[in-house]
């Protein structure tokens, strides 16, 4: 599969990414052989990027991929880590949460890449993320407090998510290492960062994003949403034009791959729990619109034609 390097670093991201959000609501369940099943599935594929953050599957994802690797400790070293931190939910598992809040403290930073360590089974992160803009964000203690991880190698590189160009902006003008990524809610049912300027910085940067839910977080197959109907059918109408079947895994590839062929270069991030899904959306990678296939489908997403 196609690599992309992020920029100031010797990091790769393949084109499709593994996200653990789901990871602790898999039916089949998350044994730890189970779970390496996926993980060994997904590195055949090429899919060497695991994206974690510390609240998924309230604060129980990273412990269940952790355990798979303490079960196979040779898969690290095959692999990419990405997590992030910063959201505090409120959970039985984060009694002293009273209510849900952002925090980009120093010592929130430093306490939640230890305890990602310990859950993931790893002495490092490959790649740490802030996951949401904190309003009571001090630019200059947060960026000191990863500067401190990267020296410590906890941390090879850093990045943002959700942020806006703006925000970004402002933590770079204190980092010393340089952020690498922005991981955005991108898809044909969330077309805003096409416009709101998120994708232009990105291209001007070269900060690479990373797209979250890049099917609509489950929308894109919702027959009860407009939206997504009209989405799909274009889709469907674009995959017989190509001699695809036009069933549920086409329009899944084609969908994902309408978000790879902007300039920017978007990753996209899938969080399936079952491996033929997986190896479809693997496909995605492969697939090369042409420029008027890309209108099209955006033109389905606007609801009407470009201005």
């Amino acid at each position: 599969m196609k690599t992309i390097r992020l920029s100031n670093t010797n990091l790769d991201l393949p084109r499709v990414i593994y996200g653990c959000w789901r990871l602790a609501d898999d039916p089949s369940g998350h044994e730890p052989a189970h779970v390496q099943s996926k993980i060994e599935a997904c590195l055949e594929l090429g899919i060497n990027a695991f994206d974690h953050a510390d609240i998924y599957g309230d604060y129980r994802c990273e412990r269940i991929f952790g355990d798979a690797l303490r079960q196979s400790p040779g898969l690290r070293d095959q692999m990419t880590l990405v997590s992030k931190c910063d959201i505090a939910l409120l959970s039985g598992n984060r009694p002293g949460h009273v209510v849900k809040h952002y925090d980009t403290s120093p010592d929130h930073i430093s306490s939640s890449v230890e305890r990602s360590l310990e859950n993931l089974a790893t002495d490092r992160l490959d790649l740490l993320l802030l996951h949401r803009p904190d309003l009571l964000m001090n630019a200059r203690q947060t960026a000191a407090a990863l500067d401190q991880l990267i020296r410590e190698g906890k941390v090879r590189a850093v990045g943002v998510s959700n942020f806006t160009p703006s925000q970004i902006e402002l933590l770079e003008a204190f980092l010393e290492a340089p952020l690498t990524v922005n991981q955005i809610e991108l898809s044909l049912l969330q077309t805003s960062p096409l416009v709101d300027g998120s994708l232009d910085h990105c291209q001007r940067t070269a900060l690479h994003p990373m797209a979250w839910s890049p099917l609509g977080g489950g929308r894109l197959f919702d027959a009860d949403d407009r939206s997504a109907v009209r989405v799909c059918e274009a889709l469907r109408t674009l995959a017989h034009s190509r001699d695809m079947d036009g069933q549920e895994d086409s329009l899944t590839q084609l969908a994902l791959a309408w978000v790879m062929t902007l300039p920017s270069d978007p990753t996209v991030i899938i969080g399936s729990n079952r491996v033929e899904r997986i190896e479809a959306a693997a496909a995605a990678a492969d697939i090369v619109l042409e420029r008027q296939e890309w209108f099209t489908l955006y033109e389905a997403a606007l609801g009407h034609e470009v201005p």
